[in-house]
């Protein structure tokens, strides 16, 4: 199979710049890279390793002979920018919130379900980090029988709000009386439960993404998800407590068994991952699996990855991946 033409939109921001490393890392059979973003960071250089390489202002003539698009923008230029990479032929694989609940876009983890990217009409959708590490951490589980019901509750990196929630940070514990301009408290020292504005119903935009997404991967309409998501002072990786209840009765032991077979995956019982263990990593740690005393069904588990990688650049690169794989980019093969 021939070599592809690949761009990162957004390539100056922490997800963009992780993705290029990730294309570098993992061997993508890149023929160029093309690196775009908006007329703001056009001109900026960034560092390719062997070579520099100079952002272009996102356009269609910079879209010519592009076989696959790695979006890093947010929703509102994802919406924008969408219609003219269609109309190039090329495969935008997106990783805002725009396309995740359109019908007519796969949502995909391509561990869970990779399959669903063979009916893409141009674009497909990189779900949530949230929604990523959850269900990542539940594919033990989900090989074994299906889930009925979740309830989860997020311990979320500021690397999540990009570079300047990293830098929010970093100025607070310097200066604890620093004000805050990212979030809506002090986050050094501190937690805060909200990611993304409430409803009506005091649910947070992040939990209803979790709450939808989870439902579209799985082809589960009548799950039930229920989540608080958590901002917490740490600089990368997300972390997550996870309860289900299953279908059908699993041991432990059969669990554990499963978690060994599942690619991404490591059960550390010795005695538990932490974001440390994870940061820079693309694989999905769980941990404390045990069962709950209240309900035969009922399973507690523990989890983290980094956010930037799996739960974002990796899994984007990952379809790409898998797109290319079987022939379902529409120019370079």
């Amino acid at each position: 199979m021939e070599k592809v033409n690949v761009a990162v939109l957004g390539a100056t921001g922490a997800v963009g710049r992780t993705m290029i490393r990730v294309l570098q890392e993992r061997h993508f059979p890149m023929r160029s890279l093309k690196l775009l973003a908006s007329p703001h960071s056009a001109g900026k250089v960034i560092d390719l390793g062997s070579k520099n390489g100079v952002v272009e202002e996102f356009s269609a003539a910079a879209l010519k002979d592009v076989d696959l698009v790695f979006g890093a923008v947010d929703h509102d230029l994802a919406k924008e920018y969408a219609p003219l990479i269609r109309r190039s032929g090329a495969l935008f694989v997106d990783n805002s919130s725009a396309f995740r609940l359109d019908p007519d876009v796969p949502l995909v983890i391509p561990e869970i379900n990779a399959r669903d990217i063979r009916w893409h009409h141009g674009i497909v959708a990189n779900p949530n980090c949230a929604t990523i590490l959850a269900m990542m951490a539940l594919s033990p589980i989900l090989k074994l029988t299906p889930i009925t019901r979740m309830i989860v509750s997020t311990y979320q990196a500021v690397s999540g709000a990009g570079m300047k929630g990293m830098d929010e940070l970093e100025r607070q514990i310097r200066d604890p009386s620093a004000a805050p301009e990212v979030f809506p408290f002090p986050i050094a020292f501190n937690v805060i439960p909200q990611i993304g504005e409430f409803d009506e119903a005091g649910i947070s935009s992040e939990e209803w993404k979790m709450q939808n997404e989870g439902r579209r991967i799985l082809h589960e309409a009548s799950l039930q998800v229920c989540c608080t998501c958590v901002r917490v002072p740490v600089y990368r990786c997300h972390s997550e407590s996870i309860y289900v209840e299953t279908h059908d009765a699993v041991s432990l032991q059969t669990i554990r068994q499963a978690a060994e077979d599942c690619s991404g995956i490591i059960l550390n019982e010795a005695p538990y991952p932490t974001p440390k263990e994870c940061t820079d990593s693309d694989i999905v740690m769980i941990g404390r699996l045990r069962r709950d005393g209240a309900c035969e069904k009922g399973l507690h588990l523990w989890c983290c990855c980094d956010q930037l990688r799996k739960g974002a650049a990796t899994n984007a690169v990952q379809i790409g991946e898998w797109a290319w794989q079987n022939g379902l980019l529409k120019k370079g093969v």
